[in-house]
């Protein structure tokens, strides 16, 4: 699956970010090709069963919240019934200079993009933050 990146601001998890001094240098056409890279890695399998979501990336955060790292909202997978019909996307949301910060090099801005996809994705599919603690993405 090629994700599609475009702009929009929302809401999100909360995460700690770690202050590593000087904030690593990244465009954010880089950062949108590694988001749309991971997207790419996601199993076909998966990708097959994703409805009605859109990708997003961003450079901050609301200014309320600035350490988190994404976002998902929509009603996840396992909770749409009959009902579910004519809504828009759900949205999932990946912040740029949140990820530059906490990140001291450029394979960990690619470790960490993939792992922010991944819960986000996993948010979806219904899989709660508890869950994904469990399973190392938290």
């Amino acid at each position: 699956m090629t994700g599609r990146i475009c702009d929009a601001g929302w809401l999100s998890y909360g995460c700690v970010v770690a202050d590593n001094g000087p904030v690593l240098e990244m465009t954010r056409e880089e950062f949108e090709e590694l988001v749309a890279e991971a997207l790419d890695r996601i199993p076909p399998e998966l990708t097959r069963l994703m409805d009605n979501v859109a990708v997003f990336v961003e450079d901050d955060p609301p200014s309320d919240d600035p350490e988190l790292l994404g976002l998902y909202e929509g009603t996840p997978l396992t909770d749409r019934g009959e009902w579910y019909a004519g809504v828009l996307p759900d949205r999932i949301t990946i912040y740029r200079n949140p990820t530059l910060r906490m990140c001291e090099s450029r394979e960990d801005v690619v470790a960490e993009t993939e792992i922010t996809v991944v819960h986000e994705i996993a948010h979806h599919f219904g899989i709660d933050d508890a869950r994904l603690h469990a399973l190392g993405y938290g």
